[in-house]
């Protein structure tokens, strides 16, 4: 994917970032992996691929371009991360999370992109995922990339007994979705361009996951 003019940066995951990455999950999700989960993932799931979304500008509010500490446990310009498993010919969505400080500027949506790039490029034919029913915000953005509900998993989230819709794409490979696909990421490099790059909240205001 192409963010050439764009303050972000996508890098496969290492284990360098699991200790920010956990601190997000927790954030983030009701029911968290663990560090350790995580760790096996990049370790050991040889059909899965792992994103990390990074900030590359200069810092919000000035002083100059972001530093990572070496050692730190954390690492401020990691905003957001997304998981896909490859099953035979099908590619599923594990998990997509963002900063909620950083919500509503588009970078869900750049992740949930840059994974259907991940699915086209490895021949997926469909992708799928998990949604809680009560998060209509997640769903818009997952149809609007062409996801329908194909099924339900009655009480799916161990945290509240919720169920989850089971969404998927139409085949990915057909020109037709290449084509709106392509569209779809030219508009939102477009929005993000035209986007300030700012944090929209404090950290921790809110606690909803995009999956």
């Amino acid at each position: 994917m192409d963010l050439a003019g764009l303050p972000y940066s996508l890098d496969k995951m290492h284990l360098a970032d699991l200790p920010t990455i956990s601190f997000i999950e927790r954030q983030v999700f009701a029911t968290p992996w663990s560090i350790q989960a995580y760790r096996q993932e990049v370790l050991y799931h040889e059909t899965a691929s792992y994103l990390v979304l990074r900030y590359a500008g200069a810092r919000p509010g000035g002083g100059g371009a972001w530093q990572r500490p070496w050692g730190a446990r954390q690492d401020p310009t990691l905003l957001g991360y997304g998981g896909v498993w490859m099953i035979l010919e099908e590619a599923h969505i594990s998990t997509l999370a963002v900063r909620p400080e950083w919500r509503e500027q588009g970078l869900g949506e750049l992740l949930l992109a840059a994974l259907i790039e991940q699915a086209l490029e490895q021949a997926a034919e469909t992708v799928t995922l998990e949604v809680r029913e009560s998060n209509r915000a997640a769903q818009g953005l997952y149809v609007k990339y062409g996801f329908e509900t194909v099924g339900l998993r009655k009480r799916y989230y161990p945290d509240n007994q919720e169920d989850a819709l089971i969404m998927s794409t139409p085949p990915i490979q057909t020109a037709a979705y290449r084509t709106d696909y392509k569209a779809r990421v030219e508009a939102l490099v477009r929005r993000l361009r035209a986007s300030p790059d700012v944090p929209k909240a404090e950290p921790g205001a809110c606690h909803a996951s995009l999956v």
